[in-house]
């Protein structure tokens, strides 16, 4: 029998080893070691942390567009980290394309080599449409640093998401960031499609020069391109006593979340370098459900007091900029009705004077259409044609007064139609709605020319009518006139839209 003192012993462990002791040296491990361990802990304290960004894409009936749309966001200088593309509602082959997609990509960039994943939801009959579909994404990516929301028509430059994470992380303070929209007119068939698509276009440059010369202070992130902070998402929720970012009882999704993303703390701001080309109108009948929508959630949310669940908040800061379109677009309506029946009673009553003067206010009207135009990042002849030839542009204009009129006279009789609907029922070429405003100018127009024909007023009476009117007129106008000489000469500081 062996003695108890034969048995081999184990290696003693160093005393000097103590767990949560970082600083002592370990006494079986060399200086040379200990001093690469060090360096190497450094070094990788002091690698930058890349945020990650979680891409959404809600899709309903995207088939035409949708390809064009995964290709862009996979040649991104900045991949996302995860593309989630969520189809609903669908009916024609958006799906069945997307899955081409799905699956790891990888490709070298500038960077270095990065790489993404694409997924394809289709979560068929959502009631809550588009909203239903961000917020299907947003449970997805919530626990990345940000959302980039993606419409499903639209197409960024190869360097936007790079632009809008280098902002976005580099202030704290901001919430979620839009890129800067245009329309790609690159494509576009038949007369009436090149005319709405140029008046999209000046529409949208000039918007987004508001407010890249106001603190890049975006009164919209939406939803066509925009970086949001999770963060900020989150805050929101907590805020707003909200399940979920995107609320389903306001016509315009985007807006709102912009007021609560403002409320909670945050800025919300345009880029001054991502681009992104979104997807146009090129029916009479799609634009004015489109441009009624968007018109009739801006005033449930300009309008004081309780529509539905939707609070208006008239003094919030993101309203003021559409407080002042709106009552932009009161004076274009009244100087150009008042006009047309100052025009038509003096013809009738054979007291018609041409003088020059008149030549100023329009030509004021061109050089800042002009100055729209040349802003534009990619303009080409036609933006510069549609400004120079006037009637074009003219013509927008009432074309858009006819969206006002008719979003106000929705919200005022309180009629409880569903816009979305709406707006995908032009789309596919139904509907009348946009013949209204037409026929109503028409009837106004014979009125106004039947009762100064073979109204009870006397010449005398007439004649004090066009005196007034002529002189009220003018003052508007003038006062009209040096607000655009303003605007037109204003400096741009290198911004393009």
């Amino acid at each position: 029998m062996n003695d108890e003192n034969d048995l081999p012993r184990p290696a003693a462990v160093p005393s000097t080893v103590r767990p949560g002791n970082d600083d002592e040296a370990l006494p079986f491990v060399d200086s040379d070691m200990q001093a690469y361990a060090s360096e190497f802990l450094d070094g990788l304290e002091a690698l930058p942390v890349r945020p990650t960004v979680g891409c959404i894409i809600p899709a309903y009936n995207e088939a035409e567009t949708i390809a064009g749309v995964l290709d862009s966001l996979l040649m991104q200088t900045r991949l996302p980290d995860v593309i989630h593309l969520i189809v609903n509602n669908t009916s024609d082959d958006s799906v069945e394309i997307a899955s081409h997609y799905a699956g790891p990509h990888t490709r070298m960039t500038p960077t270095g080599e990065q790489s993404t994943v694409v997924y394809v939801h289709d979560i068929g009959k959502n009631p809550d449409k588009k909203v239903g579909a961000l917020n299907y994404g947003y449970s997805l990516v919530e626990h990345m640093d940000y959302l980039l929301g993606v419409d499903g028509d639209t197409t960024p430059e190869p360097d936007a998401i790079e632009h809008l994470v280098a902002e976005i992380s580099s202030d704290d303070r901001i919430g979620g960031i839009s890129a800067i929209y245009s329309i790609d007119d690159s494509a576009m068939d038949g007369l009436m499609a090149k005319f709405l698509i140029a008046g999209q276009r000046a529409q949208f440059s000039a918007f987004n020069m508001q407010n890249l010369l106001k603190g890049r202070n975006m009164a919209v992130l939406g939803g066509q391109f925009s970086l949001f902070s999770t963060q900020a998402l989150r805050d929101v929720l907590r805020d707003s006593h909200q399940r979920t970012p995107w609320v389903n009882d306001s016509e315009v999704e985007d807006s709102l979340l912009s007021l609560q993303i403002k409320s909670a703390g945050y800025l919300t701001k345009i880029s001054a370098r991502a681009r992104a080309h979104v997807g146009g109108m090129t029916t009479l009948r799609s634009l004015d459900a489109q441009q009624v929508k968007w018109n009739f959630g801006a005033i449930d949310l300009m309008w004081p007091g309780q529509r539905g669940d939707t609070r208006g908040q008239p003094f919030h800061p993101n309203l003021r900029l559409r407080w002042f379109e709106h009552f932009s677009m009161v004076l274009n309506m009244t100087t150009r009705l008042m006009f047309v029946l100052m025009l038509t009673w003096a013809l009738a009553f054979q007291a018609f004077v041409f003088t020059p003067w008149w030549l100023i206010p329009p030509l004021a009207a061109v050089w800042l259409n002009f100055r729209v135009a040349h802003s534009m990042e990619f303009r080409n002849r036609r933006d510069y044609l549609f400004v120079l030839l006037v009637f074009p542009a003219e013509l927008y204009m009432v074309i858009r007064m006819g969206h006002f009129v008719r979003a106000w006279w929705k919200f005022f009789s309180q009629q409880q139609t569903d816009n979305w609907a709406a707006q995908a029922k032009a789309e596919r070429g139904k509907g009348v709605a946009w013949l209204y405003p037409f026929a109503l100018v028409a009837g106004l127009w014979l009125a106004a020319w039947g009762g100064w024909q073979y109204g009870p007023l006397t010449p005398d009476l007439k004649s004090d009518v066009l005196f007034v009117g002529w002189r009220l007129l003018g003052v508007i106008t003038v006062l009209q006139t040096v607000w655009m000489i303003i605007k037109a000469t204003k400096r741009y500081r290198g911004y393009t839209a």
